[in-house]
């Protein structure tokens, strides 16, 4: 499976996502797919925001290797399910669909609510964390079962 999370500026939420799930998916022995994309361009090739970068290492894991990319049509193609923080997040990643198929790999992160953005206030950075830990252990669980029942 190739999972794609994204966020405004792939910078906070969705690389803390992409390192949470792609260390969950390590540690399990999937062989797995994950990644992480904005729809802004402002943080193109750089790596994550510092409070991003630290608080995944207070928690064990580095994403400090990560790079911010631009959430184009083309990766559509190389993603089986496109996962988004927000409501906007997600109107634009629709927008850029080129047909069904394409909208049927979209969903919200968290089901019916979105992940607060914490980019303007550095406490939340802590909250967003936990909140992204739990919701990426319920997808990995979902998904192997899925898996397992050839779904």
């Amino acid at each position: 499976m190739k999972i794609l999370m994204v966020c405004l500026g792939n910078i906070c939420r969705s690389p803390l996502a992409h390192g949470i799930l792609e260390d969950l998916v390590k540690k399990n022995g999937l062989d797995w797919t994950i990644d992480s994309a904005g729809t802004g361009d402002w943080h193109i090739g750089l790596p994550p925001d510092e409070r991003s970068i630290e608080v995944a290492k207070q928690h064990g894991l580095d994403i400090s290797g990560q790079r911010a990319q631009l959430f184009t049509p083309e990766l559509f193609d190389r993603f089986d399910r496109i996962l988004v923080m927000d409501r906007t997040n997600l109107e634009t990643v629709l927008s850029l669909a080129r047909h069904s198929a394409d909208k049927e790999k979209v969903s919200l992160f968290l089901d019916n609510d979105i992940v607060p953005d914490p980019y303007t206030d550095s406490n939340q950075f802590v909250p967003v964390f936990k909140l992204i830990a739990k919701r990426c252990v319920q997808l990995l669980e979902t998904w192997k079962e899925a898996e397992g029942e050839g779904k």
